[in-house]
């Protein structure tokens, strides 16, 4: 490797970095709000009332508006990709009304339990966005399975029976296996509209630890729900042990 070689090298890893930065600014910004929810709508005075009822109102509105504007700007993110433009912005724009939706979501639905899962949950985020831009490709794939089985054994732990949350959560997992499956056909490129090839994977990458993820959490999110909320207990940390095994695996790869 050349000189211009390794600068052009060290130029797209602090890129990758400075964007995976960004986020975690994000989730720094989410967490102070998921502070103020948690003072005035969880830990509200008495004197408080009217600002719990304002802050309740405003989740109630981000719940119901803030998946459908995150929809259409990831909708608008496929058609822009597909044309070849550019899709960072509308990416995470749409991401972002996601994120606002699923803590509005779990705040009204689940109060003080909810709100500290969420403490956790918003840093898992950060941390799974700089994955993406860091690390290999299939490691984001498998820590987004196995992270969405933490979240479902979450659910199914402190959910009242089976819910719209847990059947996401195992569709979630069926779709980051099902594009495994399609990328490692395509050697993990996606073809754009007007014939372009964009390499998303590395063509010599190996998914054996992402279909293992996703097989995995489909499993036990699934014997969660037929054995009941005890054993989710106990699986949520074998999940959370796969993870850091995975996080050593590819590090140790990268080096």
């Amino acid at each position: 490797m050349d000189k211009n070689q390794r600068e052009a090298r060290r130029h797209q890893e602090d890129q990758a970095l400075n964007r995976g930065l960004l986020w975690v600014a994000g989730a720094v910004v989410l967490e102070c709000l998921l502070l103020l929810v948690n003072r005035y709508y969880i830990n509200f005075y008495v004197s408080e009332v009217e600002t719990a009822e304002l802050v309740y109102h405003a989740l109630a509105a981000l719940r119901l508006g803030a998946p459908i504007v995150g929809l259409a700007l990831l909708a608008w993110a496929v058609i822009r990709f597909r044309k070849g433009q550019s899709i960072a912005l509308t990416v995470a724009g749409g991401l972002a009304c996601w994120a606002l939706a699923v803590c509005a979501y779990v705040t009204l639905a689940y109060q003080k339990s909810g709100v500290q899962m969420l403490f956790l949950l918003v840093p898992a985020w950060a941390g799974l966005a700089l994955v993406y831009y860091l690390y290999q490709r299939e490691f984001f794939l498998a820590a987004a399975a196995s992270g969405m089985a933490a979240v479902g054994l979450w659910f199914v732990r402190y959910g009242a029976g089976v819910g719209i949350e847990i059947a996401l959560v195992l569709v979630g997992i069926a779709a980051v296996g099902g594009v495994s499956i399609a990328l490692k056909k395509s050697g993990g490129v996606i073809c754009r509209a007007d014939g372009s090839k964009v390499q998303v994977v590395a063509k010599d990458a190996s998914y054996t630890a992402v279909l293992i993820s996703c097989l995995a959490g489909l499993i036990v999110v699934a014997a969660s729900v037929m054995v009941g909320a005890n054993i989710a207990y106990y699986l949520l940390f074998a999940v959370v042990a796969w993870l850091f095994a995975l996080l050593v695996y590819y590090t140790v790869k990268m080096m």
